[in-house]
């Protein structure tokens, strides 16, 4: 077996009183999406910055592409932040050329090229950066991080501010790069793109690691909970029915939240009672309930 592209052991990080990292082990295995997410404040950008070595460690250790030590300036290592930062005067082609070179290309044309045609922007290469909308040099932010053929690409809310097209486009790319052996990193909000792109996923609440595992894993962990019922339209469905906690309108369905000790035997007596059932499903909780039902109380209670 290939040893893992990240590995932390025992890592934590503080700032002044502020607990940012508890401590915590963590594995991406290499050649996969391995995907961080969480409320803002949570820890996921400093967990990522520890293994860019951006930040060292209070405890622990952090081995990255199989090393324990390191700087961060790695050519191996592609780093998309949050922060955006273009040198606006200079033209696209310039810029890419630049951030090419300082991770030790020498003749960095021919990536680039691809790049801006497998991104569909061929035509923007002689505009400058401030001449570009927030998509576009979106996208070319996106290049000068993967430009170089980095092993490991971390990426902190690439999908962020994109039109439904350009996250495709973009999602996409980070699906060829897995394929082509990069292992990439990357931190986001939105759940839809994580179930769709990660192998793995780590969710990281008020410093502490509180999920880490494949989508399957996870959902099966959280357990069948919830229901998926219809019944003809001449037939509300029950304020009240044995065993459930909370019921949710999902369009046409509704949703209901049952308790541990719930018999679904039951509650589908109580519907069958009220009206005729045209349908009735077990779903598993989705990435996105699941970040609320972890979340939820923290962030309604921050002021």
């Amino acid at each position: 077996m290939n040893a893992p592209a990240v590995e932390l052991k025992g890592v934590s990080k503080k700032f002044g009183n502020h607990q940012a990292v508890s401590p915590m082990d963590l594995t991406v295995p290499t050649g996969s999406i391995y995907g961080f997410i969480g409320p803002n404040g949570s820890g996921k950008t400093t967990t990522m910055r520890m293994i860019l070595r951006i930040y060292q460690p209070d405890t622990g250790s952090v081995h990255v592409l199989g090393e324990e030590t390191g700087q961060c300036a790695d050519d191996r290592v592609g780093y998309l932040p949050e922060e955006r930062g273009l040198y606006r005067r200079m033209t696209v082609r310039r810029v890419l050329q630049y951030f090419a070179r300082i991770k030790g290309m020498k003749h960095p044309d021919e990536s680039i090229q691809r790049w801006l045609a497998e991104l569909g922007a061929e035509s923007w290469q002689r505009k400058r950066i401030d001449q570009l909308s927030k998509g576009m040099a979106q996208k070319i932010q996106f290049i000068s991080a993967v430009v170089a053929n980095p092993k490991l690409l971390i990426l902190d809310e690439p999908f962020s501010g994109l039109d439904p097209v350009n996250m495709e486009v973009l999602r996409d790319a980070v699906l060829r790069l897995r394929d082509q052996g990069t292992t990439v990193i990357f931190s986001t909000h939105d759940m839809t793109m994580a179930e769709q792109l990660c192998d793995r996923v780590c969710m990281i609440f008020q410093g502490n690691k509180v999920l880490d595992g494949s989508l399957e894993q996870i959902t099966t962990q959280y357990g069948d909970s919830r229901l998926r019922v219809r019944l003809n339209e001449s037939s509300p469905i029950p304020e009240f029915l044995p065993g459930v906690l909370e019921q949710v309108a999902h369009g046409r369905s509704t949703d209901l939240l049952l308790a541990k000790e719930a018999s679904r035997r039951q509650v589908l007596e109580s519907l069958m009672a009220a009206g005729e059932v045209e349908h009735f499903e077990t779903v598993k909780p989705s990435l996105h309930d699941i970040f609320v039902s972890i979340a939820k109380p923290a962030v309604t209670a921050d002021p």
